[in-house]
């Protein structure tokens, strides 16, 4: 998977790829977009910056889609959260934001957790639009800019350190994945 991801990153339509996946990352596609904006930082690192500018603009257009999903569809939403059984993290990200505000969004885009959940979320709440877009685009900006130098500054390196544990990466993600499910159910 590491390998296949590393042949993408250099592929000629890699950009829209990454753009592509950011977008729907923000509204439902489990898998972050880091997984792209890595290898290509580290392949072309004097695009990073450029590269770290097309993730952020495309999470921001996707979180846009998913506060509109929240805002006009909050039935539908509602429903889904209950057929799945996602209820207790639902309200958990309610109460957060009743609590910090348009805090939650800035934590949320900055940090590995679901943004999806957090930008239906601040449309169900009806949280003020503009207040949202800008704090998304802040803390957005400032994860992908940071992902992407950081990959771009360790370079091919990195990247022949990284094969080399990347088993051993993919299990922790698995039993910490785990961890927390059984810590938060």
């Amino acid at each position: 998977m590491y390998d296949k991801t590393m042949e993408w990153s250099k592929h000629r339509y890699a950009a829209f790829f990454l753009s592509f996946t950011s977008f729907i990352e923000a509204i439902f596609f489990p898998i972050p977009p880091d997984v792209m904006l890595i290898p290509m930082s580290m392949s072309k690192p004097q695009s990073a910056v450029r590269f770290a500018l097309y993730t952020t603009i495309a999470s921001v257009l996707g979180g846009i889609i998913g506060y509109g999903l929240g805002y006009f569809a909050v039935d539908w939403v509602q429903h889904y959260v209950q057929q799945f059984g996602y209820q207790h993290h639902w309200d958990t990200a309610i109460s957060w934001f009743e609590k910090w505000g348009v805090l939650v969004v800035f934590v949320a885009g900055f940090s590995p957790i679901p943004y999806k959940v957090f930008t239906i979320c601040a449309g169900v709440m009806q949280m003020a639009f503009f207040p949202f877009v800008i704090t998304a685009f802040i803390s957005r900006a400032a994860r992908f800019l940071l992902v992407a130098k950081l990959a771009a500054w360790g370079g091919e390196k990195f990247a022949a350190k990284l094969r080399r544990s990347i088993e051993l990466v993919g299990w922790s993600v698995v039993v910490l994945a785990v961890v927390v499910y059984l810590i938060w159910r």
